[in-house]
């Protein structure tokens, strides 16, 4: 573990892999992200916190153009992405995303949903892909299960296969959209150990979560939204610990009142 953090700390000084300049994203009428400006780093681990409404699922979404934006830039690894087309493609097969409802295909088998894209996208051949899949299941805890279908997993069991089939693709950082907050308590902390274990792993890692002590944790930057701005932008300890704005102060005030 003292290990990882050392590759982490070495992997962190380098150039960014996320760029967000001058975000704005409109739906209709509703100004949802208002001139949003993020850099995430190799290795960083960016939890993005705040209210119900504040944005934060819309934010994540746009990184890898799952939602379009109106105006602003983003750009993955030093380069620009587009809007549409085959670079577009390309550009968002290295951004994993793991979504709040697990996505996974119900009549696929858990194997072939993880080795789906390596095989499709990435043009792995299956023998590969089905080796690479094994060890991820196996990573995330649930190589047992690689022959069911997901409607015989449990919501926990699910949202770990969905890690996997993200890292199946060799991302250069994987998007966390509310991961755990479909999740029945119990099943929470064995996706939130997984998604631990990666970052002291080294992965690159944007998280839009409800969960504070993961945050706390976990993180090496928080960003706190609301209303589609980013209000804060600080170290667990300094925001949990000293919040600047009053609009932060409130937001943690009813958390701890809960």
């Amino acid at each position: 573990m003292v290990q990882a953090e050392e590759n982490k700390e070495v992997l962190t000084e380098q150039s960014p892999i996320i760029e967000l300049r001058n975000i704005d994203k409109y739906f209709g009428e509703h100004h949802v992200l208002k001139g949003i400006s993020l850099t995430v780093k190799k290795g960083e681990v960016v939890v993005v916190i705040g209210p119900s409404g504040s944005g934060k699922s819309t934010l994540c979404r746009t990184i890898n153009r799952l939602e379009t934006i109106d105006s602003g830039e983003i750009i993955i690894d030093g380069v620009p992405m587009p809007g549409e087309g085959r670079k577009l493609a390309q550009l968002r097969a290295q951004i994993g995303m793991v979504f709040q409802s697990f996505n996974l295909f119900a009549h696929k088998n858990i194997l072939d949903n993880v080795i789906m894209a390596p095989v499709e996208v990435l043009h792995m051949p299956k023998q590969q892909a089905k080796e690479e899949a094994l060890q991820l299941l196996k990573r995330v805890g649930v190589e047992s299960q690689a022959a069911k279908v997901p409607a015989q997993l449990s919501g926990g069991q699910q949202q770990r296969v969905a890690i996997a089939r993200a890292l199946a693709m060799h991302p250069k950082a994987i998007l966390f959209d509310e991961p755990t907050s479909a999740l029945d308590p119990e099943m929470i902390n064995e996706v939130l150990d997984v998604m631990t274990e990666l970052a002291a792993e080294g992965m690159t890692m944007v998280v839009v979560t409800h969960e504070m002590n993961f945050a706390r944790r976990v993180a090496d930057r928080i960003i706190f939204m609301d209303d589609g701005s980013i209000l804060e932008e600080n170290t667990p300890e300094e925001f949990f610990e000293h919040p600047k704005t009053q609009r932060a102060q409130d937001f943690l005030n009813s958390i701890k009142e809960h």
